[in-house]
C-alpha cells in the first residue's frame, strides 16, 4: 500500500521506515526541512538502537522516501499516519494538539482521492470525532475520507522492534472498511498472530494513556514503598522481588529509584487528569496527581541524599552525575530526572559534571550552565560524590577501585538502585540508595573532600566530536 507518515520524529521517523521495511511504499513528511535532509540521506536526528540499519535499508529499496510536502502526501497515500507531538500545555495539564490541527488543516483540502486518516499521537479520549468533524468543513466537495485512532506503544531503545514485533495492536476504527484497511496494513503482523483488537476510536484513545497511567502508577507504588523503607530501616528491593513472585503484581517495573521522565508519562497522566476533568469525571483519576507528586518527589529525595554526604551544602563541592537522559538507550533528555537532580545541584552551588553515552548534546541544549565530560573517569576527577542517575549498561561496567583513585571523596548515590553496592563498597566507597539501608559503618573518604584538591578546575565547553555529533530536534 501507499502510506504516508506525516511527522518525523521518535514516533513517525521508526514508523515510517518499519512501514516500508515490510513491504509498504512509504513518504515520510515533516515541516523541518533539516530533518527531512537528514532522513534522506540516512542519517536519523536521534539516537534510536536498529534505526539507522532499517532507515538504510528502507530508502535502498526505493520504498522510502521524504518531503516537506502536505499536498505531495495527500497525492501519494492511501492511508496517512499522525505522528506529530501532543505535548502538555503552557500554563495547564491539557495535551497540546495544535499539531495534529495543523497536520489535519493542511493536510484536507488536498485530498481528492477515498483515504484513511489513522492518528498514532497519544491525544486525549474524544479527538477522533472532533477530527472527523474538522475535516469534513475542510475537504473538497464529494472526497471520501475517513479518520481511525491506532495508538502506538513504543518503548525509546526498543522502538524498531516494538514496531516490527508489538505486543498488540489497537485499532479505533468506525466502518469496517476502515478496519479491512488497517488489517491490510499490518498483515504481516497478523500473520505472525500478534493479538489485533479491533473497538470504537474512544476505547483506542483510552488505552494509551491508560497504559501509561498504570506504569506511572506502578513505578510511583514502589518509590512511595521506598520512602516506607527509608524510615523503617527496611530494603525496598527485596521487598519487591517477594512482591514480584505474586503474579498478580508481577516484578516488572517495580524498581525503586529515580522515576519517570520523557515525552511520554508525566504529559500524559496530567493530560489524562485534565480530559478526565472536562467529562466530569475527575475523582475517578485524582491518584495520578499523588502518583505525578511521588515521581517528582524522588528528584528532591536525591538531591537531600547528596547534600547530605557533603555535608549539608553543595557549595565547594564538585558532584558528578551519570546519565543525562531520561531513560538508557536513547539521547531524549526530555523531562529527565537525571537532568533535573544536576539542574537542582548546581542551583545551590555545587560545580556540576555530566557524563552521558548518547545524551550530551541534547542535554547541553537544555542546560548549557552545566559541564558535560565524554569520559567516565574525567567526569569524576575530583568528585567530592558521584550520582548514578540514568541505568546506561556502559556504568555497570566502571571498575569502582579505578574509579576511587580519580575522585576527592569515594562517595556514591545510586538512585537507580542499578549497581553492586557490595562492590562498590568493597572498594572502599560510601554508597547510598533510595530505599535501602547504608551498612552500619561506612569506609573513610581516601581523601579530604572539596574542590580545593580537585586537579581539574573550570568548567569546559563540550568538545567537538562525539559530544557535537547529532543535530537538534
Amino acid at each position: 500500500m501507499r502510506l504516508t507518515v506525516i511527522g518525523t520524529g521518535y514516533l513517525g521517523a521508526v514508523h515510517a521506515a518499519c512501514m516500508a521495511d515490510i513491504g509498504h511504499e512509504v513518504l515520510g513528511v515533516d515541516v523541518d526541512a533539516e530533518k527531512i535532509r537528514a532522513l534522506t540521506e540516512g542519517r536519523p536526528p536521534f539516537f534510536e538502537p536498529g534505526l539507522d540499519d532499517v532507515l538504510t535499508r528502507a530508502i535502498s529499496s526505493g520504498r522510502l522516501r521524504f518531503s516537506t510536502s502536505l499536498s505531495e502526501a495527500a497525492a501519494f497515500g492511501e492511508v496517512h499516519f499522525v505522528c506529530v507531538g501532543t505535548p502538555q500545555q503552557a500554563g495547564s495539564n491539557a495535551a497540546d494538539l495544535r499539531y495534529v490541527d495543523a497536520v489535519i488543516d493542511g493536510l484536507a483540502p488536498h485530498l481528492s482521492s477515498p483515504c484513511l486518516i489513522v492518528g498514532k499521537s497519544t491525544v486525549p479520549v474524544g479527538t477522533t470525532p472532533r477530527i472527523a468533524s474538522r475535516l469534513r468543513g475542510l475537504v473538497p466537495a464529494g472526497a471520501d475520507v475517513e479518520v481511525a485512532w491506532n495508538p502506538e506503544f513504543l518503548r525509546e531503545g526498543f522502538a524498531v522492534e516494538d514496531t516490527l514485533r508489538p505486543d498488540r495492536l489497537v485499532v479505533g476504527v468506525t466502518s469496517p472498511r476502515a478496519d479491512r484497511t488497517l488489517r491490510e496494513v499490518y498483515a504481516p503482523m497478523l500473520d505472525a498472530d500478534i493479538p489485533y483488537i479491533s473497538t470504537d476510536p474512544a476505547t483506542a484513545e483510552l488505552v494509551k494513556v491508560a497504559a501509561n497511567s498504570f506504569l506511572a502508577t506502578k513505578i510511583s507504588f514502589i518509590n512511595a514503598m521506598a520512602e516506607v523503607c527509608d524510615a523503617a530501616g527496611a530494603d525496598v528491593s527485596t521487598l519487591a522481588d517477594a512482591l514480584g513472585h505474586d503474579t498478580r503484581i508481577g516484578r516488572r517495573f517495580l524498581n525503586a529509584g529515580l522515576g519517570f521522565g520523557g515525552g511520554c508519562l508525566p504529559k500524559d497522566i496530567r493530560a489524562f487528569t485534565a480530559r478526565a476533568r472536562e467529562l466530569g469525571v475527575e475523582e475517578a483519576v485524582s491518584f495520578l496527581n499523588q502518583v505525578d507528586d511521588i515521581n517528582l518527589r524522588q528528584r528532591s529525595r536525591t538531591v537531600t541524599i547528596a547534600r547530605d554526604l557533603v555535608g549539608g551544602a553543595f557549595a565547594g563541592h564538585r558532584i558528578t552525575v551519570l546519565g543525562a537522559t531520561f531513560k538508557p538507550n536513547s539521547d531524549d533528555v526530555r523531562d529527565s530526572p537525571a537532568l533535573a537532580v544536576a539542574a537542582a545541584i548546581h542551583r545551590e552551588g555545587g560545580e556540576v559534571r555530566v557524563h552521558d553515552p548518547e545524551g550530551i548534546y541534547n542535554a547541553h541544549l537544555a542546560h548549557p550552565e552545566l559541564c558535560y565530560e565524554t569520559d567516565v573517569l574525567s567526569a569524576c576527577r575530583g568528585a567530592d560524590v558521584v550520582l548514578h542517575l540514568t541505568e546506561w549498561s556502559q556504568y555497570r561496567e566502571v571498575d569502582p577501585v579505578k574509579l576511587a583513585r580519580v575522585v576527592c571523596a569515594p562517595r556514591l548515590v545510586d538512585a537507580r538502585n542499578n549497581l553492586d553496592a557490595g562492590l562498590w563498597r568493597s572498594a572502599g566507597w560510601t554508597v547510598r540508595a533510595l530505599g535501602r539501608p547504608a551498612p552500619a559503618t561506612v569506609p573513610a573518604p581516601l581523601r579530604g573532600g572539596g574542590l580545593a584538591q580537585s586537579s581539574a578546575r573550570g568548567c569546559p565547553a563540550p568538545a567537538e566530536g562525539a559530544v557535537l555529533s547529532r543535530a537538534p530536534k
